[in-house]
């Protein structure tokens, strides 16, 4: 059975959270507040997040941002407000997907089953690190190096440059990218890739890469291009 961590400061949604979670068969803990959260996190392993983002002392951001220091698991931010800057932060500092209050509980227990299933299948790929030129990535590390200097990206950006390097010289249009990364039940905006690709190459641009590059196709997506084939 897989333990999940649900966190809002609201115990009615609290509880009708858990309520459904237990019925997926899942091990419930809570915490309602961000620093009972991170707590109750260091405590036990967990399989997923279900983090609710307004929260007095310590909103649900820098729970996430705390929680992306030390582990990759699975986090699903949860809010009462919508506006589009707030769910590009959110999957910009390392959660996973985002859901808008007032919320179908049948729903979010639709996306935490989609995120784990993803994750169950990148835990079958290979070990090895997929080497490009002079640039190395482990999924199943997380870590990408080029050279000999490891580039540290979030989990989204990582997972791109994966997707893009494993099938070098294939185009990827912005949808495609959303639903290998993010999933085919994301429903966010598509700017939202071209944001983490923005950021992505900044990070890579600090080292020396002749070898390959990031191209964007106009008015199609972005490919993986090695250029000294």
């Amino acid at each position: 059975m897989k333990n999940i961590l649900i966190v809002d400061d609201n115990k009615q949604i609290l509880d009708v959270l858990k309520e459904y979670a237990v019925r997926e068969g899942f091990v419930v803990y809570t915490a309602e507040s961000g620093k009972e959260a991170l707590a109750e996190f260091e405590s036990r392993s967990y399989e997923a997040v279900l983090l609710d983002v307004m929260m007095p002392e310590m909103d649900g951001f820098e729970v996430c941002r705390q929680i992306r220091k030390i582990s990759m698991v699975p986090i699903i931010m949860i809010t009462a407000r919508g506006e589009d800057f707030e769910r590009i932060m959110g999957l910009d500092i390392g959660a996973d997907d985002y859901v808008v209050k007032p919320f179908s509980p049948s729903e979010v227990m639709a996306r935490l089953r989609a995120i784990l299933r993803r994750v169950d299948v990148s835990d079958t790929v290979q070990t090895e690190y997929l080497v490009r030129g002079n640039l190395r990535i482990s999924i199943e590390r997380f870590q990408a190096f080029i050279g000999e200097q490891e580039v540290h990206l979030t989990k989204k950006e990582l997972e791109i440059l994966w997707l893009l390097a494993s099938q070098k010289g294939k185009v990827f249009s912005r949808g495609n990218i959303l639903d290998s990364v993010w999933g085919y039940d994301y429903f966010g905006d598509e700017r939202t890739v071209d944001t983490h690709i923005k950021r992505m190459r900044m990070k890579l641009d600090a080292y020396e890469h002749p070898g390959w590059e990031i191209v964007t196709v106009r008015g199609v997506g972005y490919k993986f291009e090695v250029c000294n084939e």
